[in-house]
């Protein structure tokens, strides 16, 4: 499903459940020993996925194991993105030379709990969201910006090493083209010879999933591959 809302130039691999022969290294092992099986399912699924998707590029399995704030540390050329939520667990990499980074989050389609939205989020943003709640309510856009908000940080670990509060980014969505942007409110790392400033995005909304994504190529790549254009991408659900 989420290939539907990513460039070309990466793989993907995404599940709805938990295949009973997902296995992990003993490394892997050793980090969720004493989790609960909730998130073992989660971890197992999720590296699963992944280890699929490197078969994609023609990469023998490896351990992917969580780094400092819990990123996971892919093989040496190797950049990619994990996501995983309640009914949806998924995977998206590519080769270092044609990507500099991945970010991909999914969440439920489903209000957040009482709270977070404030926690989160900029009031420029919480009023954006009470447009977008009025206009197209079958989205739950709180949930959308926070899913949104998680692509970025995903995307924007890797390129500066340093962590990224959800305040910031502002991000601004449109509802219609299944984009949304960010603009850090930060200093960036330099990517591909100029400061990062922002990050374009994309968005799905289908099957009860919110899932976001963010690719930012190396200048190769953005300047010779083409972009896959998604077919009949559900945006914004129809009313029932």
């Amino acid at each position: 499903m989420i290939e539907s809302i990513l460039p070309a130039y990466v793989v993907a691999v995404d599940l709805f459940d938990d295949p009973p022969d997902a296995r992990l290294f003993d490394a892997e092992e050793r980090v969720v020993s004493q989790a609960v099986e909730k998130r073992r399912r989660e971890f197992t699924t999720a590296r699963f996925c992944a280890r699929r998707a490197l078969a994609l590029l023609g990469r023998p399995p490896a351990p992917i194991l969580p780094g400092q704030r819990g990123e996971p540390r892919w093989p040496m050329g190797i950049v990619g993105s994990i996501t995983h939520c309640a009914g949806y667990r998924g995977a998206v990499v590519g080769e270092a030379e044609r990507v500099r980074t991945i970010g991909i989050d999914a969440e439920p389609n489903a209000a957040l709990t009482d709270g977070v939205l404030e926690a989160v989020s900029l009031a420029v943003e919480r009023d954006d969201i009470r447009m977008l709640t009025r206009e197209h309510p079958r989205v739950h856009w709180d949930r959308l910006l926070f899913s949104a908000k998680e692509s970025v940080y995903k995307a924007w670990y890797p390129l500066a090493h340093r962590f990224l509060d959800f305040e910031e980014a502002m991000i601004s969505i449109d509802p219609l083209a299944g984009t949304f942007s960010a603009r850090l409110l930060v200093d960036g790392p330099m990517v591909n010879g100029r400061q990062l400033t922002g990050f374009t995005g994309r968005w799905l909304a289908s099957d009860g999933l919110l899932l976001t994504t963010i690719v930012v190529p190396t200048m190769l790549a953005t300047r010779h591959t083409p972009v896959r254009v998604p077919v009949a991408t559900p945006v914004v659900p129809a009313p029932a």
